[in-house]
């Protein structure tokens, strides 16, 4: 992957919609303790960075938290520009190879940090919901991984006739 530098990306979106579609995410339950692996999660509709970062920030200022730094693993989302700006605030970004693939993670308000599950976008919407509603739940030390398979939609079970047995 190239990585882009430059200018940085100027977005001017309604915050937290695209197309008239809310943003999907969710922060744990304000007053849950402290003691748990995430803060909340996020379901991005695509694994395109560079659209995804300025809606998330945007959505989450319309929830009162102002991102100043957002980090992410590189290995799943390439590399963005470094600064973002979404409403006329700069945000910094970051990628790196040490980081989980399903979290990233904000600085936000200047000195709180937030880890954030991050539901595959690809993901199917029961799952995605169920994600997004656990991860604003959880009151322990789960890991991303747990989470979403505690959210994944199941199969139901194949069942096959059975030929040729005789009941007795």
């Amino acid at each position: 992957m190239r990585e882009v530098v430059g200018e940085p990306m100027a977005v001017q979106r309604a915050a937290g919609f695209r197309n008239g579609i809310d943003v999907r995410v969710r922060l744990r339950r304000k007053g849950a303790s402290s003691d748990v692996a995430f803060d909340g999660a996020w379901w991005p509709r695509s694994w395109d960075l560079a659209a995804e970062l300025p809606e998330l920030v945007a959505a989450l200022g319309t929830l009162g938290v102002r991102v100043d730094r957002f980090t992410y693993p590189v290995d799943v989302w390439g590399t963005v520009y470094r600064k973002v700006t979404v409403s006329g605030r700069t945000v910094r970004a970051g990628g790196f190879t040490s980081m989980d693939a399903q979290l990233v993670s904000l600085t936000v308000d200047d000195d709180r940090r937030l880890d954030l599950l991050v539901v595959p976008p690809e993901a199917d919407a029961l799952t995605g919901v169920r994600a997004l509603r656990l991860a604003g739940l959880r009151e322990d030390r789960s890991s991303p991984q747990r989470v979403l398979a505690a959210a994944g939609s199941r199969p139901r079970p194949e069942v096959v006739p059975l030929t040729g047995v005789r009941a007795g």
